[in-house]
């Protein structure tokens, strides 16, 4: 699947597409594996942390990772399905504020983003090229299935850098 041009998607998630490999089915699926296994490896003592005054704890960012999945895929099914009902956009910090991941364990955490990613590949490869092309209107922004796949894969490559940078 060939990389999406600048006008299939919000200039702002660039930073994300430009992280991505030239196959990005390969690196979505080396994901489900080497994000846990990353993350099972990340001490204790580091799962309520948060870097600074007012960012997320290591559980919570975990959790936004898995939010982002679903939402990035549901919109991409509902695109790639040609429906053209305006998909709306979504308050991640509201998300974060209203779950309870510091209930949760990295372990559990790490698990759900495996069991997402694994269900979401076979939506995902059943695609055709005609449907990765389709375009819809999300979050008041035209965006295409392709740069949807390919925000799935930057916007962990981000998150995964913010943890080495920040957390550990």
């Amino acid at each position: 699947m060939k990389q999406p041009q600048a006008d299939e998607f919000p200039s702002f998630y660039k930073t994300y597409i430009d992280t991505v490999s030239d196959n990005v089915v390969a690196e979505l699926e080396h994901q489900i594996n080497s994000f846990p296994a990353f993350l099972k490896g990340i001490p204790g003592d580091k799962a309520s942390f948060a870097y600074a005054e007012g960012k997320w704890t290591l559980k919570e960012l975990l959790g936004h990772v898995n939010d982002t999945e679903r939402i990035m895929t549901y919109r991409a099914l509902r695109i790639a399905r040609n429906d053209q009902t305006p998909l709306p956009g979504f308050n991640e910090n509201e998300y974060v504020l209203n779950a309870h991941f510091a209930d949760r364990t990295i372990e559990s955490l790490a698990d759900e983003f495996a069991s997402l990613r694994r269900a979401n590949m076979f939506l995902i490869k059943s695609f055709t090229e005609e449907e990765v092309s389709r375009t819809g209107i999300s979050n008041n922004s035209p965006i295409s299935v392709r740069a949807l796949i390919y925000i799935l894969a930057g916007h962990l490559n981000h998150h995964r850098k913010i943890i080495e940078e920040r957390y550990l």
